[in-house]
């Protein structure tokens, strides 16, 4: 504006002297026509001005006198905030993505507890649509008695575990509410159903074992404290007969122990690819050891590819296809047959088979047959020395060879367990150790 000025000075200095020097009409006529002149141009950088300030993204309009030093300091500010808010809006973008990467759910609550935005793990955890429930109390959407008493409290010194149920599938989840900000608060899910299921898993595991230590440890007790107290008064028969029963009850702890330590092993050492495996040879030692214990009750028939081998380890499979014959012995009453089949499949992987004739499974205990400790019948497998380890052992070397164990049965008429080979297991012609 100090330009400005200085040019009304000059030209009203210019028309006085004009006027002292042709007359003071003259002087004052040129002095108004250059007023008019300067009025004239400063309308037009004031409209110039007016349509930039419409499209004030672009950089203000050149040559637009004393307006420059007004325009230039205005419009580096104005681009200075437009690079905060990019970088603003590009950091709270990166914090969004972010949060819809946790492995977690997240909420924000408003004061009253409304939902004001969550990722979608949460909207998963809870059956969320943020469209149509943003603004919606929390204690509208999460409808259980204890989590609303949970979340009216005045500090959340833990989680809450909560069971729900929705999409026809339940679930556990752990709820933490914590205020953050000014009257706001943060609500994060984790779901910790398998967590739950494993715990169980676990403790269900450790009072199965206590129970199948218990019971032959209570035999072997038992007839210690009879021999110790009646020694000298039984006879050459019936003390044979005690050690004969304890050797049967420390042999069911043995083979429950060695199950146990096999079992574990498999859970806790890392894959190896093994070398090629010609199981037709593994099959034919536990046909062996299957016809020792069936001791002529039942009927055999092998068929098997003594060519076809599969990459993995030897004994990890030989104990998986020996678990295998001996269940269909255990299972399956004299008279009856048992067949072992080592062959191709179709899709150019491979199958190790085993059909009995036995007592067979309902299609409700087929799913449980992997599970650890799980019988049919207690009794008979007791007394025919079964561990209740060894489908879960099978199933977990099938596992480790990306192998499929199927089970196939009919009550009453016998079962047919499988394990499937991929393609990629099996061993080409020609095909050598690469160790």
């Amino acid at each position: 504006m100090s330009k400005t000025l200085v040019s009304i000075a000059l030209w009203a200095l210019g028309g006085w002297l004009l006027g002292a020097w042709l007359g003071a009409a003259v002087g004052w006529a040129v002095f108004a026509l250059g007023l008019l002149l300067m009025i004239l141009v400063s309308g037009l950088q004031l409209s110039r001005i007016a349509r930039w300030v419409r499209t004030i993204d672009e950089p203000p309009p050149p040559s637009v006198g004393p307006w420059d030093e007004v325009l230039a300091p205005i419009y580096r500010k104005l681009k200075q905030n437009r690079l905060d808010l990019q970088d603003r809006t590009r950091s709270f973008q990166r914090a969004l993505l972010a949060a819809e990467a946790l492995p977690d759910g997240a909420l924000t609550l408003t004061p009253d507890k409304s939902l004001q935005w969550c990722n979608q793990m949460a909207a998963d955890h809870l059956g969320l649509d943020l469209e149509r429930d943003r603004g919606y109390s929390i204690l509208n959407i999460v409808r259980a008695p204890e989590f609303a008493r949970y979340a009216d409290q005045e500090r959340w010194d833990g989680p809450l575990t909560l069971h729900l149920g929705h999409g026809g599938r339940d679930r556990t989840l752990s709820l933490h509410l914590a205020p953050y900000g000014v009257g706001q608060f943060l609500m994060v899910t984790r779901d910790i159903t398998q967590i739950e299921r494993l715990e169980h898993t676990r403790k269900d595991f450790v009072a199965n074992v206590s129970h199948e230590l218990r019971t032959p440890l209570t035999v072997l007790s038992g007839f210690v404290e009879t021999l110790q107290d009646m020694g000298d008064a039984l006879s050459d028969t019936q003390r044979d007969r005690y050690l004969d029963l304890m050797a049967q009850q420390a042999r069911h702890m043995q083979a429950l122990v060695s199950d146990l330590l096999t079992l574990s092993s498999l859970e806790s050492t890392p894959n190896q690819e093994g070398g090629p495996v010609l199981v037709a040879a593994l099959a034919r030692t536990a046909l062996a050891q299957a016809q020792a214990l069936s001791d002529g009750q039942h009927a055999f028939d092998a068929r098997l590819d003594e060519a076809l081998r599969i990459r993995g380890q030897d004994t990890e499979l030989a104990s998986a296809v020996g678990n295998l014959l001996i269940n269909a012995v255990r299972y399956t009453p004299a008279g009856g047959s048992i067949t072992v089949v080592w062959e191709s499949t179709p899709d150019g992987g491979a199958a190790y088979r085993v059909k009995d004739t036995g007592i067979g499974i309902s299609p409700a205990d087929i799913p449980r047959l992997t599970e650890r400790f799980f019988r049919i019948d207690r009794s008979r497998s007791r007394a025919t020395g079964g561990t209740g380890l060894g489908l879960a052992i099978s199933k977990h070397v099938a596992l480790r060879h990306d192998a499929v164990l199927d089970i196939q049965s009919t009550l009453g008429q016998g079962s047919v367990f499988s394990i499937l080979f991929p393609p990629a297991r099996v061993c080409p012609p020609g095909y050598k150790n690469k160790r």
